[in-house]
C-alpha cells in the first residue's frame, strides 16, 4: 500500500477515535458534571484505552476544552468560527436585514449546541486555570469576530449614519455570546427560536438612528 494511502488511514481512524472520545466525554460532562467525570470513564465509555485518552489529551480539563470547541463550531474541521458558512453569510448577504439574521441564525445555533458544555466549563473554570483562561480568549475572540462583521457592514455602506462602531460591536458580542443564551435561558426561560428572534429584533434595533 502507497505511503500516501496509509498515512490517509491513520489519520481517518485518528480522527474517528478522536470524535468517539469527544462524543463519550460530552455526555459524561453533561450528565455528571466536571468534577465526576474522569478520564477512566470516558475511555469505557468511548471504548479505547486509558492511555489512548492521556495520550491525546493529556489532561480533563484540556479534554473538555476541545469538546466545548466542536460543541460550537459543529464538528471537529480545522475551521474556526471565521470560516463558518453562515459567518460567511453574515459578511456576505446582499441587505442588512439578511446579515444580521445570518448572525443571529449561526449565534442561536451555537448557543443551542454548546450552552449546556459552556456551562460546566464555566463553572469548572473557577478551579481549572486552563479553563479561565479558554473562557476568556472565547470571550474576545466573540467581540472580534463580532466587531470585523460590522466593519464589514460599514465597508458595504450598510450601516446608517453616524454609526458608533465601538458601541455596536461591545453591546452586539455580549448580546451573542453563549453565556447570554444561558441567562436569558435560566432567568426568563428563553427557548433557542425565541433567542434568535430576540437577537435579529434587538440587533435590527441597534441600527435606529
Amino acid at each position: 500500500m502507497p505511503d500516501p494511502v496509509k498515512r490517509d488511514l491513520r489519520a481517518a481512524r485518528i480522527a474517528a477515535t478522536e470524535d468517539k472520545i469527544l462524543a463519550a466525554a460530552t455526555e459524561l460532562f453533561l450528565r455528571h458534571g466536571y468534577a465526576a467525570t474522569t478520564l477512566a470513564a470516558v475511555a469505557e465509555l468511548a471504548q479505547v484505552g486509558d492511555r489512548t485518552v492521556y495520550v491525546r489529551f493529556g489532561t480533563k480539563a484540556a479534554l473538555l476544552r476541545r469538546c466545548v470547541d466542536v460543541a460550537f463550531a459543529g464538528d471537529s474541521a480545522d475551521v474556526d468560527i471565521a470560516g463558518r458558512d453562515w459567518y460567511t453569510r453574515a459578511g456576505t448577504a446582499p441587505t442588512a436585514e439578511q446579515r444580521i439574521a445570518a448572525l443571529a441564525g449561526g449565534s442561536r445555533e451555537m448557543a443551542e449546541r454548546a450552552g449546556d458544555l459552556l456551562a460546566v466549563a464555566l463553572q469548572a473554570a473557577a478551579t481549572e486555570p486552563d479553563l479561565a483562561a479558554a473562557s476568556h480568549a472565547g470571550r474576545r475572540a466573540t467581540r472580534d469576530n463580532v466587531r470585523a462583521f460590522w466593519d464589514k457592514m460599514a465597508a458595504d455602506g450598510l450601516l446608517p449614519p453616524g454609526h458608533d462602531l465601538d458601541w455596536l460591536t461591545d453591546t452586539t458580542a455580549v448580546l451573542v455570546h453563549a453565556e447570554t443564551y444561558l441567562l436569558a435561558r435560566d432567568m426568563i426561560g428563553c427557548d433557542p427560536g425565541r433567542y434568535e428572534d430576540w437577537l435579529t429584533t434587538t440587533l435590527t434595533r441597534l441600527l435606529t438612528p
